[in-house]
């Protein structure tokens, strides 16, 4: 099985696999440009979680392919 290593209890057990997903998701989730460029030190923090940036980046794409659905359902 997929999960065998894998103990779901440590899944988003700290603050960094957190800070390291939901940067992820809000790069892809925002359509606008940055304000401010983001400084080397968030990059320094999700270094070692970088599969929780990965994941956060492939829910952002998911959240925009379920908003594009629900703007067709209701306009279409």
């Amino acid at each position: 099985m997929f999960f065998k290593g894998i103990k779901l209890k440590e899944l988003f057990s700290t603050s960094e696999e957190w800070h390291a997903f939901i940067i992820g998701f809000f790069e892809v989730l925002c359509p606008w440009p940055e304000r401010q460029p983001m400084k080397d030190d968030y990059f320094f923090r999700i270094e070692n979680e970088h599969h929780y940036y990965l994941g956060g980046r492939a829910s952002g794409v998911i959240a925009w392919l379920i908003i594009a659905k629900l703007i067709q359902m209701i306009f279409w």
